[in-house]
């Protein structure tokens, strides 16, 4: 197994610099997997962004209490973890969700207007990924960092209460023991383990072996699926896109609650909202590659007519299973595009 390190190895500290430059050359190494540890909390780029600055303000505020007794990093990992707590429990919904969580496949085409109102899942930008090194021969988390950042797993680690949510990122995530677990969100040992066992069983419930834990990937297939999946929109070529696809497919749309499974449910889909670019031919679709949740991306751009220039409409993360794409997630969010590094408009 392989547990994240800070960007740069710290040596021990028992007394952290009391001026603002000195704190902040201590802790700013740490900012990247303090962001994606609150990623994993929360489902979501933005809220992260937010809480990794309250970490911080919350630790120089409270710098003088800082003892020594445990690791720098731990210290903010636990400042990081009842701050995502807080904000969980200020909200009326303590999940992100996707549209497979609160409606069944769609059999009609879209109607009515997004669900802005929804808090959707948000995708996470490879470019904010810690680099990952092996700390221990033997550490003691249950999870392979790559898996713990795939799209799949932070929607089932979303169906958890927070507190099973903080147990599980914790102990299996970061391979912290039951007791420091139990000192950080003040419990027991054993109400700690108890939460863990419940977690866990969610977790094996909702995560299939194909999506966590026992993948063989083959990158230079998937790499090409990608490739070929951006060049059938670009080339709008409905029938080549829907052969990459596997037979029992899903594409979701967030914010839309409708959904649909089933390759020729997809193809239905498809035909029907893009018709007019299908039969016209025209280049009105440009992908650019990027990754998200340590998973193939692409930004797509869209060109309407009487337009010269292509501008920022959506994301498109790629779940692979044996030989095709099986889960399509489309994030139509032109504001995601920043996080990216991708631009708001391409020339034509």
């Amino acid at each position: 197994m392989k547990t994240l390190s800070a960007d740069r190895p710290a040596a021990p500290i028992s007394e952290l610099p009391r001026d603002n430059e000195g704190f902040q050359r201590v802790a700013e190494p740490y900012r990247r997997e303090l962001l994606l540890h609150c990623y994993r909390f929360m489902g979501s780029i933005h809220d992260s962004e937010d809480l990794v600055q309250e970490t911080f303000l919350r630790a120089w505020r409270g710098v003088g209490k800082f003892e020594g007794r445990t690791s720098v990093k731990n210290w903010l990992y636990r400042i990081a973890t009842n701050a995502c707590l807080n904000a969980l429990a200020r909200r009326a919904k303590a999940r992100r969700l996707l549209p497979e969580d609160i409606s069944r496949p769609a059999t009609r085409m879209l109607k009515g207007s997004p669900s802005t109102e929804i808090p959707w899942l948000e995708p996470y930008p490879d470019s904010e990924m810690p680099e990952v090194v092996d700390t221990s021969p033997s550490p003691s988390g249950r999870y392979e960092v790559r898996d713990t950042v795939r799209l799949a797993f932070i929607a089932a680690t979303q169906r958890l209460p927070p507190r099973q949510r903080a147990v599980l990122l914790l102990r299996d995530v970061l391979g912290w023991s039951a007791n420091e677990t139990s000192k950080t969100l003040h419990t027991s040992v054993a109400s700690t383990n108890s939460a863990l066992q419940r977690a866990r069983g969610t977790l094996e419930r909702r995560l299939s072996a194909e999506e966590i834990g026992k993948q063989d990937p083959l990158p230079s297939r998937e790499q090409s699926l990608a490739d070929r999946y951006a060049q059938a929109w670009e080339d709008g070529d409905l029938d080549r896109l829907v052969e990459l696809l596997t037979k029992d497919a899903t594409l979701s749309m967030p914010p839309w609650r409708q959904w649909y499974q089933g390759r020729s449910q997809i193809a239905s889909f498809l035909g029907w909202a893009f018709d007019w670019v299908w039969h016209r031919r025209r280049r009105t679709f440009r992908f650019v590659a990027t990754r998200a949740n340590g998973q193939h991306a692409f930004g797509e751009y869209i060109r309407r007519r009487g337009e010269k220039r292509f501008h920022a409409h959506a994301l498109h993360l790629l779940t692979f299973k044996k030989r095709g794409i099986h889960l399509l997630t489309v994030f139509i969010d032109a504001g995601l595009f920043p996080k990216f590094g991708l631009r708001e408009t391409l020339n034509a």
